[in-house]
């Protein structure tokens, strides 16, 4: 009897140690599954459709899951997911300092046919990380042709130096419109170039096709690789002083600005020379100029002159926008259109789904510093979405423009009034139309 329960008693104890292991074991499997979990990333959403609804359903919820949603988000659409194995590490992303990315929202002038390491152009693009710079023929403060341009020979000279003392290649940007408003003259030895209104008044796409190849390869020649043309302003008043009476405007007919610059844009394009659209939201309307003072466009301004805007965009042919220095009331009460939430983050970003790069116009024109501190201005730009600030150092000179703009937005970040996100942001539009020119042939 006593020999059985000695029995019994061992027969309990190694199902209890069997027990045990099995428990152990499963706890281990379960632990190796968890860790074999894949890490789950969200992505951008999918293209929606007219209702506003995504097309698919999320993979990480089971398509009965939206059902039992309550009706406060149906108007949000769900965020897909991909899911993405543990075992593949994300790409590793170059770290770039806070001053890289300010110096690349910067496109500034300066003086010299010509520059060594002493120059103080070479300085900022060294020191302060340039993102580009802009030439004139004509020095307004000196009231002098010596500044950028006296023949091609020395211009292919100048823009070769300047890309070789920056070690991220610079924006060689230039106003060659044509007509009237053109710094490559035939008098320095380019080819003779016609007005926008001219070609408009031909509505000849084939013609303008022509002329604005021959302008790309000019421009693509001496190395110039953004040319801020075309206008798409409307010819709406022809007595405007600064667009009408130059002859800067295709015509006064939407659509005929709109497939005119389709056409400059596109041979521009073809020869790795970028273009910016100019001045959003309209400044055909105006009565004054901007260079000089206060423009009000508020009752003389219409939507249709958002139109080759809105075109172009849809088209995928607006490489960059430069906004104008005019009042439009109607939008935004207190701030010009370069410095206003309402037009630049409103009606361009959200209105026309633009995020291309938005281009701020010359920041030392008279309709801007006569009004706004400098400091100000600088934040309600970039306050208002603008990724590329343009200070063309010519109405009024300053060779420590540079140094004075960055130390600014520094102190706009370090004071919580700007968020380095909103750098972030601009730095990934500047970069993106950067990549492109680096990848034409």
């Amino acid at each position: 009897m006593k020999k059985t329960g000695v029995i019994v008693f061992l027969l309990a104890l190694l199902m209890g140690l069997f027990t045990a292991s099995c428990i152990k074991s499963n706890e281990d499997n379960v632990d190796k599954e968890i860790k074999a979990v894949p890490v789950v990333r969200q992505i951008a959403p999918k293209p929606q459709s007219e209702e506003g609804q995504t097309t698919t359903t999320p993979k990480s919820q089971p398509e009965h899951a939206q059902e039992q949603l309550p009706n406060v988000i149906e108007s949000t659409p769900p965020i897909p997911v991909e899911i993405i194995p543990e075992e593949v590490p994300a790409l590793p992303q170059p770290k770039v300092s806070l001053d890289i990315k300010i110096g690349q929202m910067l496109i500034v002038g300066f003086r010299g046919f010509s520059v060594n390491a002493k120059s103080p152009i070479v300085w900022d693009i060294q020191k302060f990380h340039l993102g580009g710079v802009i030439l004139f023929d004509y020095d307004i403060t000196l009231k002098s042709s010596k500044r950028n341009i006296k023949s091609p020979k020395q211009v292919k000279k100048l823009v070769n130096s300047l890309q070789a003392a920056s070690n991220i290649p610079l924006f060689i940007a230039i106003d060659q419109e044509g007509g009237k408003v053109q710094r490559l003259k035939n008098k320095f030895g380019f080819p003779y170039t016609v007005s926008a209104q001219y070609l408009g008044k031909k509505n000849n796409l084939e013609l303008t096709y022509k002329h604005a190849t021959k302008m790309a390869k000019t421009l693509a020649s001496l190395g110039i690789n953004f040319n801020f043309a075309p206008v798409v302003d409307l010819n709406t008043n022809p007595n405007n002083p600064v667009i009408g009476k130059l002859k800067r405007s295709f015509s006064a007919n939407p659509k005929i600005v709109t497939n005119h610059a389709l056409e400059f844009i596109r041979a521009h394009n073809e020869h790795g020379v970028l273009c910016i659209l100019k001045h959003f939201p309209g400044h055909g309307s105006s009565t004054k100029d901007s260079h000089l003072g206060l423009v009000d466009v508020t009752n003389t301004w219409k939507n249709i002159e958002l139109f080759p805007y809105k075109e172009i965009i849809s088209a995928g042919m607006a490489d960059a926008i430069m906004t104008a220095h005019v009042f439009n009331r109607h939008y935004d009460p207190t701030h010009p259109a370069t410095l206003s939430k309402r037009i630049v983050g409103g009606v361009l970003r959200t209105d026309l789904r633009y995020d291309g790069v938005i281009v701020s116009d010359d920041m030392q024109m008279k309709a801007i510093t006569s009004h706004y501190s400098f400091e100000y201005a600088i934040q309600a730009t970039l306050e208002a979405g603008i990724d590329i600030i343009i200070i063309g150092n010519n109405l009024k000179y300053e060779e420590d423009i540079v140094a004075r703009t960055v130390v600014v937005i520094k102190q706009l970040i370090q004071d919580g009034k700007l968020s380095e996100k909103r750098i972030d942001e601009s730095y990934r539009r500047i970069q993106t139309l950067k990549h492109w020119l680096a990848t034409r042939p």
